[in-house]
């Protein structure tokens, strides 16, 4: 494998999340504080998870396939559940500070809204999750090494990077059901979003098969973008608006507080 794989993979990967930041979150401060917070809030539910698993690990104390799958299973379920209870730990931490903003604020607006703050926020921890995803696999692209020289798939690389990609912007997608879900207490889209991300963290099980997890993951992707856009105020209107180039703002500074 060349460097070319591991730029390729990356660009893939966080290409669009990268795009975002940059346009949407970079020349705002505050943003990129609520940014940093809730990467470090997933990076903190991922270390607990894997402090439990590896006591887990320790008590299961067996080698066969079975008991170890077995774990594995256990370990991303307790892991997909720690980081929806971090998202709301994060919610109500960031509704605290966002009063404290508003009474702090010269101006009679708030600061940031809850929409944005759920964007915010699912990139946050969107992005996190995609670099421990990612990383360790990225460096074994650069060898040494050929993949698939045991007759398993040549695409890992490039699979994975899709994988993540796809991880990324489910992260933002439930971020903004997620908080709109807690704002109007629709308990129902709270554990769909839950369902949906045990599902998406589920269907890695069946790698190497890549099509069996990429394919349903994509669907679930598009379809919780949908909910995600509509979520946020989007109409049809304003999404042609936004492919003419003509609503330049749409989706952070035309947004109500609330």
């Amino acid at each position: 494998m060349t460097a070319a794989v591991f730029i390729g993979c990356s660009l893939i990967a966080f290409g669009p999340a990268l795009a975002l930041c940059v346009c949407t979150i970079a020349a705002e401060p505050l943003r990129l504080v609520f940014l940093i917070a809730g990467g470090f809030f997933w990076l903190v539910s991922l270390l607990l998870s894997s402090l439990v698993w590896f006591i887990a690990v320790q008590i299961g104390g067996s080698n066969s396939a079975s008991v170890q799958k077995n774990l594995l299973i256990f370990g991303v379920v307790f892991s997909v559940l720690l980081q929806e209870v971090f998202r709301f730990a994060y919610y109500k931490l960031l509704k605290k500070a966002n009063k404290g903003l508003t009474t702090i604020s010269q101006e009679e607006t708030i600061p940031i809204s809850v929409r944005q703050l759920s964007y915010v926020s699912g990139l946050g921890f969107g992005i996190m999750s995609g670099i421990f995803s990612l990383v360790n696999i990225l460096t074994d692209s650069l060898g040494p090494g050929t993949v698939g020289i045991y007759g398993d798939s040549p695409q890992y690389f490039v699979a994975s990077a899709f994988m993540t990609l796809a991880i990324v912007l489910l992260h933002i997608f439930w971020g903004i059901v997620f908080f709109d879900a807690c704002e109007k207490k629709k308990w129902w889209a709270l554990a769909l979003v839950i369902l949906s991300h045990l599902l998406v963290s589920g269907l890695t099980f069946l790698n190497p098969q890549y099509e069996g997890s990429l394919v349903p993951s994509y669907i679930i992707m598009m379809l919780m973008g949908t909910w995600a856009f509509f979520t946020a105020g989007g109409s049809l209107r304003n999404l042609k608006l936004c492919l003419m180039c003509r609503d330049k703002d749409f989706l952070l500074a035309n947004q109500r507080p609330r």
